[in-house]
């Protein structure tokens, strides 16, 4: 029973840090962060039904495609609190702006957003809205659209995992290493969803693994290491990865 209980918690805290989702309070303890990593693709669920599924209410209620993808990100930063989308900027805002590793992460520590970090949210949620917009308004799309959600945040699992915590306190400190057991509970969850989507579904996830991995090696050469804020960016940058392919497929198709 307190195992369960236990699971439960950590299944809250997942929510309660990727959304805005009601989770309820946390009973007694909180669990650490790593130990709460299995749940992150779940978080996925739920927002990539909340985008997936409001784009295709959009299209069907006859609203333009681009004009349903960009409500339908609308809602998805509702569900997020634009909190993946906040990790990007202050990534961009560091990396670009600082010379020296301590003042990258000082710059990525600050509230306010810089030019770097406008330019990044502008190019990024342009190349979503213009992606997302190509997609078919059905059930494979979907299926398609959560699948990504859940991989993307899987990916900032493995980001936890493989790269050091670049600072000694902060998100990616509390939740860097988490235990094995974890992350592959997280893959197993990611399974049935990926197996509904069709074979397209391949392609992306290798556009979306690329993504991810390319950008975490980026970040040790940049700052040595991960914090929340890059975990942040890989899940933007790995799952627009994985539309950019989906649409260049779709379009391709259409041809």
């Amino acid at each position: 029973m307190k195992r369960l209980l236990r699971h439960i918690t950590e299944f809250q805290m997942a929510f309660l840090l990727l959304t805005r989702l009601p989770a309820g309070r946390l009973a007694g303890n909180p669990p650490e962060l790593a130990a709460a990593s299995w749940a992150f693709p779940l978080a996925g669920v739920a927002v990539g039904c909340g985008i997936g599924g409001s784009y295709m209410g959009f299209v069907l209620l006859g609203l333009p495609a681009l004009l349903a993808a960009v409500l339908a990100l609308a809602v998805g930063l509702v569900l997020t609190g634009a909190l993946h989308e906040d990790g990007l900027a202050d990534c961009a805002d560091g990396f670009g702006g600082g010379q020296t590793r301590a003042r990258k992460l000082e710059i990525m520590k600050d509230s306010r957003v810089g030019t770097y970090g406008v330019l990044a949210l502008i190019i990024t949620m342009a190349a979503r809205i213009a992606t997302l917009s190509t997609f078919p308004a059905d059930l494979n799309s979907l299926m398609l659209i959560i699948s990504l959600a859940m991989f993307s945040r899987l990916n900032m699992l493995a980001c936890l995992a493989y790269l050091p915590a670049a600072r000694s306190d902060g998100l990616g400190h509390s939740a860097s290493k988490p235990h094995s057991l974890s992350a592959g509970i997280a893959t197993v969850f990611c399974v049935p969803a990926v197996l509904y989507c069709s074979s397209l579904i391949i392609y992306a996830l290798l556009a979306a693994a690329m993504a991810g991995m390319c950008f975490a090696v980026f970040s040790r050469r940049q700052i040595g290491g991960q914090t929340g804020d890059v975990c942040g960016a890989v899940q933007v940058l790995s799952e627009t990865a994985g539309w950019l392919c989906l649409a260049s497929l779709f379009t391709s198709a259409s041809v």
